[in-house]
C-alpha cells in the first residue's frame, strides 16, 4: 500500500511508501489517510504518531502532478480532490493525539502542507522545505496558509509562497518550520515520541487542545478550560505524579 499505518506499542507510525514517485499523494492516499489516523486515534496503546517516509531520503513531493493535471480540469473530479486534501490536512491538524513529522529527504507541496499539520517536525539536514502552488499558478487555501504563518509568522509565510523558492533545513530551523534537525530523523522522532508517550496522555491531549484553542483565536479562560485545568487535579495522573514525587521514582501513567 502507498499509505499504510504500522503500531508498535505506544508509537503508531504513518507510512508513505511510494518511493517511485517521491511519495507524491495520490486521490486514494489523501483519503486513506483521515481513515489511518483515525485507527491509531482509537488504539488506546498508542500514545503518540509519527508520520514519516517508508523510504530513507525522501519525504513527500506533495500531490501526485500527473494524477492533478488530469483531473483538475473536471469540477467534480476537483471539487472531490479539494475535499480529500481539506479533510486530511485539518484531521491531521487537530488529531487528540501529538503527531511527529519526521523527515528526510524533500518535504514540498502537499508535502510541506502534511509536516506543517504536524504538532512538531524533526528534519535530516538534507531535507528541503517548499510549498509551490505560485509555481502552477494555483492558491494555498487559507487552512494551510494559517498554519504555516501560525509557524513561521507572516513575513516568512509570504516569503515561502511567494517565491516557491525551496529552503535548506537548517534555514527551515531558523525560521520555525523545524523545531529539531539531526542526522538521523527518524531516531531522534522515535526518541522524542518516547518521551512523550511516557507523560501523562491526559496532560499532552489536554494541552494541545489547549494551544489549538490558543490558535483558533481564543485569549483567555473561559467555563470549559476553567473546568479542564481544575478536573485533573481529581484524576488518577494526578495521583500517580505526585506519588512518584514523593517516592522519588518515574510515574508510570496508564
Amino acid at each position: 500500500m502507498s499509505l499504510r499505518l504500522e503500531k508498535q506499542g505506544a508509537i503508531a507510525r504513518l507510512l508513505i511508501d511510494r518511493a517511485e514517485k517521491r511519495n507524491a499523494f495520490t486521490q486514494a492516499m489523501w483519503e486513506a489517510l483521515p481513515v489511518l489516523l483515525d485507527e491509531a486515534m482509537a488504539d488506546d496503546a498508542v500514545k503518540v504518531v509519527i508520520l514519516q517516509s517508508a523510504t530513507p531520503g525522501v519525504f513527500c513531493a506533495g500531490a501526485d502532478i500527473a494524477e492533478f493535471g488530469a483531473g483538475a480540469l473536471d469540477p467534480e473530479w476537483r471539487e472531490r480532490n479539494q475535499q480529500a486534501i481539506s479533510r486530511a490536512q485539518i484531521e491531521l491538524t487537530r488529531a487528540e493525539k501529538p503527531v511527529i513529522a519526521a523527515i528526510d529527504g524533500d518535504c514540498v507541496g502537499g508535502g510541506c502542507g502534511l509536516s506543517i499539520a504536524c504538532d512538531m517536525r524533526v528534519a535530516s539536514p538534507r531535507a528541503r522545505f517548499g510549498i509551490t502552488p505560485a509555481k502552477l499558478g494555483l492558491v494555498y487555501s487559507l487552512h494551510d496558509t494559517k498554519l504555516l504563518v501560525d509557524l513561521v509568522g507572516p513575513a516568512q509565510a509570504k516569503r515561502i509562497l511567494f517565491t516557491a523558492q525551496l529552503l535548506p533545513a537548517d534555514e527551515a530551523q531558523r525560521i520555525g518550520l523545524v523545531e529539531i534537525l539531526d542526522a538521523d530523523p527518524l531516531a531522534a522522532a522515535e526518541a522524542l515520541a518516547q518521551t512523550i508517550a511516557s507523560a501523562s496522555s491526559h496532560s499532552v491531549r489536554q494541552t494541545k487542545k489547549i494551544v489549538r484553542r490558543i490558535l483558533d483565536g481564543q485569549a483567555d479562560d473561559n467555563a470549559e478550560t476553567a473546568a479542564l485545568f481544575g478536573a485533573a487535579f481529581t484524576g488518577p495522573d494526578f495521583k500517580e505524579g505526585v506519588s512518584a514525587f514523593l517516592e522519588k521514582r518515574k510515574a508510570v501513567f496508564r
